[in-house]
């Protein structure tokens, strides 16, 4: 009897636990975000870069953090409460290369998790979740061979996987401020569109002349799902609770209406890559208008139920253009029309004050049937 009132005792302590952590952290429920009982729409900005690819690690975050935190309390100042940061980018500074071509640390100075710790309790004294871009598909400079290698070798992926990705997940995932982890930004920059392949998942016909691989047909759907898959499963195991996603240039890849299809999918990622918790938690698309007007799939002329995703979906870059209507309108319709977050491109611009006008017209909203809470607290 006193052995089985132990483990009562232990499993009423490990449910407790659990409980907590949960009622204390953001979270999925269907296709809304959730942090202490309450739904949560995540309204801010890409804070993507002060310095770009040169803000984190080799000792770089104190020389632009006093500017990272001036944005910091405009974005809390504005009511906002989530930024979107760029981390590894192609492999420029972060993380550390060996002349193989293999991981063999996060970076030469060892800073990168301690650049990145402090950043985060900078974020959580305003209030502001911090998702993380680990890689960035939309442009190919001179370090793309080091990205290139992680993509097309498996053996340089676990390297990455082994000596960077899971020390940093593990180190960083008790932080209150972080968010989560965005695989890669817009991998459709470098993907090959007109791929035929019997295997759903793998054909890109339906994304001919659709502006995909604008900076090269380098990759296949299923190299790049192996990609997503493989780090995703990382994350997820080593962070059970940790929130996931890839930022997708155009909805014309990650859903299966209107003709096209959810290359980011639970069957696609794991099918490609193999690993069981290698999905993403949440979606993210992003959208920008063409002489003046945004095309027929944009969140902006859709419902987020239009898109058949059963997972929340994020606007996750935006601006305003001539033709598109006013900010404030953005980020009123991301709230009032399904989406579980907006993020307008971006903080280090020459439209910050636009989008600071953007942001605080949501300050304050805690519309549980509709966005959800606003001004969270960390």
């Amino acid at each position: 009897m006193a052995v089985m009132r132990l483990v009562l005792i232990s499993l009423v302590l490990i449910f407790l636990t659990v409980h907590r952590c949960m009622a204390g952290r953001l979270h999925v429920q269907g296709t809304k975000f959730v942090k202490d009982g309450q739904r949560v729409f995540l309204s801010g900005t890409n804070l993507a870069w002060v310095n770009y690819a040169h803000d984190f690690g080799n000792n770089q975050y104190s020389g632009v953090r006093t500017r990272f935190e001036q944005y910091l309390s405009q974005i809390h100042a504005s009511g906002g409460n989530s930024i979107r940061v760029w981390l590894h980018i192609e492999g420029e500074t972060s993380p550390h290369f060996n002349s193989q071509g293999y991981v063999d640390k996060t970076d030469a100075a060892g800073s990168l998790i301690s650049d990145m710790r402090s950043f985060l309790h900078s974020a959580r004294h305003y209030n502001i979740f911090v998702f993380f871009v680990l890689w960035n598909g939309a442009k190919k400079q001179s370090t793309h061979y080091r990205l290139d290698g992680l993509i097309k070798d498996s053996h340089k992926l676990q390297s990455y996987i082994d000596h960077c990705l899971k020390p940093m997940v593990s180190a960083l995932k008790n932080e209150p401020a972080l968010g989560g982890w965005e695989i890669m930004n817009e991998p459709e920059g470098e993907l090959i569109p007109d791929h035929h392949s019997n295997n759903p998942c793998h054909d890109t016909s339906q994304l001919h002349n659709s502006g995909a691989g604008w900076e090269g047909h380098l990759y296949s759907a299923a190299q790049i799902q192996k990609f997503v898959n493989w780090q995703a499963d990382a994350i997820r195991t080593t962070d059970p609770g940790a929130m996931v996603t890839v930022g997708v240039w155009n909805p014309k890849s990650n859903t299966d209406k209107f003709g096209f299809k959810n290359l980011y999918s639970d069957h696609c990622l794991t099918s490609a890559g193999g690993k069981a918790h290698g999905t993403l938690t949440f979606y993210q698309m992003h959208t920008y208008a063409s002489n003046g007007h945004f095309d027929g799939y944009s969140p902006f002329q859709h419902h987020a139920t239009e898109f058949g995703l059963n997972k929340p979906l994020v606007i996750g870059e935006f601006r305003e253009e001539s033709g598109t209507g006013k900010i404030t309108d953005m980020y009123n319709y991301a709230y009032y029309y399904g989406y579980a977050g907006g993020w307008a491109w971006q903080a280090v611009d020459n439209n910050w004050s636009n989008i600071k006008t953007g942001i605080a017209w949501l300050k304050g909203r805690n519309d549980q049937q509709k966005g959800g809470l606003v001004g969270v607290h960390l």
